[in-house]
């Protein structure tokens, strides 16, 4: 692992009840958001804060800002720049029912699949995107990098054989 000087200020806020007994998918997350911040930006140590939360919340958000009437598995928001000392990252929005479902349909740890979720919504606070092709091949490359790193799997390949 890095230094913890290279890590961003990582601020958790558990939003929801769900995510109780969820501790190991948290501690993957947090290593996962450290390694993305180490490799990829030169302002690693800046500020970066995560909410946990449920469909309904995630749903509002996604109404709100995206036009979206829908709940969806991780939402971004890019922070403002300003003159603290300390850069803001931004915020990334995790809903659980959402992420628990995607885990399961892909036969994949929960703890993987957060770490997934976290890491694209860093990239997308980096100013990454996936509406053209290109730019999804080089987030999903970077994504496959960064979570190999920590020994998850290819987040975009097959779901294991579990009756082989």
């Amino acid at each position: 692992m890095h230094p913890a000087d290279a890590a961003p200020q990582l601020e958790v806020l558990v939003d929801s009840p769900l995510w109780a007994g969820a501790e190991a998918a948290q501690g993957l997350m947090r290593r996962a958001l450290a390694e993305a911040a180490h490799v990829l930006s030169p302002r690693a140590d800046g500020e970066l804060c995560v909410v946990l939360t449920d469909d309904a919340a995630i749903r509002s958000l996604n109404c709100t800002w995206r036009g979206i009437d829908a709940p969806t598995n991780v939402l971004a928001f890019p922070g403002k720049a300003s003159a603290h000392p300390i850069p803001h990252f931004g915020d990334i929005v995790i809903a659980y029912e959402t992420a628990q479902a995607e885990a399961a349909a892909a036969a994949k740890p929960l703890g993987d699949h957060v770490a997934h979720l976290a890491v694209h919504g860093f990239l997308h606070l980096l100013g990454y995107d996936h509406q053209a092709d290109e730019e999804a091949t080089q987030m999903e490359q970077l994504e496959r990098m960064l979570l190999a790193r920590l020994g998850i799997g290819d987040p975009y390949g097959p779901a294991p054989d579990l009756h082989g």
